[in-house]
């Protein structure tokens, strides 16, 4: 899904950014971080819950002990420790995993989701638009 993808694009924009290794950088990353956490797991668990993946309640601890890691990290950060090199590995790490396993698991039902919710927008079932050409 672009969407999706376009959001991990995130990520990977803000590992590229650690990789300057400034401690500026890392307050911004950080920033990122909390924002992209908060937008992209409401907005992944919202389309499993509306989809009805099975896994979605497994899928969304995942997401909390991302974002309880990216915690910890932001406040070794703000204790003066350097977490960069260790922070971009982890974020490399997770975000292979999570696209390549957790995401992956839910994508097809996802997909199959919206595209059911499109044909609806676009006229709803074969009988229900045979009907409407017909009778009106």
């Amino acid at each position: 899904m672009a969407v999706i993808d376009q959001q991990h694009r995130r990520i990977v924009a803000m590992i590229n950014r650690l990789a300057e290794g400034t401690p500026e950088r890392l307050d911004e990353v950080f920033s990122e971080l909390v924002d992209y956490t908060l937008s992209h797991f409401a907005f992944e668990e919202e389309l499993m819950a509306a989809a009805g993946y099975p896994l979605s309640e497994a899928h969304k601890r995942v997401h909390e002990m991302f974002a309880r890691r990216v915690a910890r990290y932001q406040e070794r950060h703000r204790a003066g420790e350097d977490v960069i090199g260790e922070l971009r590995e982890m974020l490399v790490v997770w975000l292979f995993n999570h696209i390549r396993n957790d995401d992956k698991a839910y994508a097809e039902l996802v997909r199959q989701h919206l595209a059911r919710l499109t044909r609806e927008q676009e006229g709803g079932s074969w009988m229900n638009r045979t009907l409407r050409r017909l009778f009106g």
